[in-house]
C-alpha cells in the first residue's frame, strides 16, 4: 500500500494538480482568484498537454516511444538525484547577493518588462555558454539527445543543469535589482513557456503560432534550436524574447527548405539512458585522458565542442559558416 501511495503522490505531483484539488476540495473557489489559485489551474496545463500529446501520438500512429521511454527514464532519475539542489542554490544566491544589489525591482508592469528582459539575458549566458563550453555542453546535451521533438523533452535534462543555468540567471538577476518576489513570478512564467515550446507537431503542426512568430520565440524557433542541421545549429538561445539572440547576432527561423533534423552531432543510441544521459561526460573524459599536456587537457574541458587540439576542429559555428559560405556560392 505504501508503494501505490507513493506512486499516486509522484503522479499527482507530476500532473500539478494538488493545490486546485485542495482548493476544490475546500469549497473555497474564491480561492482562484489569489495569484497561490492562478498558478494552481495554470501548473497543470503542461503535463496535460504531454498527456494529450502522447494520446494522440498513438491515434496517428506517431507514438515517438523511444524519445518518451528515455525522457520519462530521466525524469525519475532527477527526481531521485537532484530534486532539490536548483531551489537551494536559489536560496543561497538570494541570502547572499540580494543585500548588494544597487536597487530593488519589485512586482509592477514596468518592472516586469524589465525584469524580463535582465531574466533572458541571464537565460541567453546560460544557454549560450551551454553549447560553446565543452563541460557546460556535457550537461546540456541531454536536452539535445532526443531525436524528435514532444513536451517530454522538456523533462529531459542532466540534473546538474538545473543548480548551473538557475546560478547564472538568478546572479544577474539579482546583481541587477529584481526582487525574489518578481525573480520567483518571472521564473514560472518562463518555465511555463519554456515547458510549451517544445510541443511537437502531433499535437501543434505548424510552431510559427501565426504574427506571433515575429515577436517573440515559438515553437518554430524551438525546434529550430533543437535540429543539428548546419544551418540551424547554435541559434535561438532565448526562451521568449528574442531581443538577445536579435543582438548578438544568433537568432534564425524556420526555413520551409530545410527540414529539421533533430538530435546532436555525435553518433549515439538516442534510446539508451546511458549513452544519452552520460555519453558527452565520457567522451569529454577520453578526451581529456587522451590530450597531450595540461594546457590541452584544459582546453578540451572549456572549448565548444568539435575543438580537437591538433587543429582538425568541427565546432559549431565553424560548420554554419561553412554552410551558409557554400551557400551563398550557390
Amino acid at each position: 500500500m505504501e508503494i501505490l501511495e507513493t506512486l499516486y503522490n509522484e503522479l499527482v505531483g507530476f500532473l500539478g494538480i494538488t493545490s486546485a484539488w485542495e482548493i476544490f476540495k475546500e469549497g473555497d473557489y474564491s480561492a482562484f482568484k489569489t495569484y497561490d489559485g492562478i498558478v494552481s489551474l495554470i501548473y497543470p496545463i503542461i503535463p496535460l498537454l504531454l498527456l494529450l500529446e502522447l494520446i494522440l501520438g498513438l491515434v496517428y500512429k506517431k507514438p515517438q516511444a523511444k524519445v518518451y521511454k528515455v525522457n520519462f527514464l530521466i525524469y525519475l532519475f532527477n527526481r531521485i538525484v537532484g530534486r532539490f539542489i536548483a531551489i537551494a542554490m536559489v536560496t543561497f544566491l538570494i541570502g547572499v547577493l540580494q543585500p548588494i544589489a544597487l536597487f530593488q525591482a519589485n512586482i509592477t508592469w514596468y518592472w516586469l518588462i524589465y525584469g524580463y528582459i535582465v531574466w533572458e539575458f541571464g537565460h541567453f549566458l546560460y544557454h549560450y555558454w551551454g553549447h560553446k563550453v565543452r563541460l557546460f555542453w556535457c550537461l546540456h546535451s541531454t536536452h539535445h539527445a532526443p531525436e524528435d521533438m514532444n513536451l517530454s523533452v522538456s523533462h529531459a535534462h542532466f540534473f546538474l543543469e538545473a543548480p548551473y543555468a538557475d546560478t547564472i540567471r538568478t546572479t544577474v538577476c539579482l546583481l541587477l535589482g529584481l526582487s525574489p518576489e518578481l525573480l520567483f513570478l518571472i521564473m514560472f512564467i518562463d518555465g511555463t513557456y519554456g515547458a510549451f515550446i517544445h510541443i511537437g507537431e502531433n499535437l501543434l503542426k505548424d510552431g510559427r503560432l501565426g504574427f506571433l512568430n515575429k515577436m517573440i520565440l515559438t515553437p518554430s524557433h524551438h525546434r529550430v534550436h533543437h535540429a543539428r542541421n548546419p544551418l540551424y545549429m547554435d541559434t535561438n538561445f532565448c526562451n521568449l524574447l528574442n531581443i538577445w539572440d536579435k543582438v548578438f547576432k544568433t537568432y534564425q527561423d524556420e526555413d520551409a527548405d530545410v527540414q529539421i533534423e533533430y538530435g546532436i552531432t555525435r553518433k549515439m543510441d538516442s534510446g539508451n539512458f546511458w549513452d544519452v544521459y552520460f555519453g558527452e561526460l565520457i567522451a569529454l573524459i577520453k578526451d581529456v585522458v587522451q590530450a597531450p599536456g595540461i594546457l590541452n587537457k584544459l582546453k578540451y574541458i572549456v572549448m565548444p565542442p568539435g575543438w580537437h587540439h591538433e587543429g582538425q576542429h568541427q565546432t559549431a559555428k565553424m560548420v554554419r559558416e561553412a554552410y551558409l559560405n557554400e551557400k551563398k556560392i550557390n
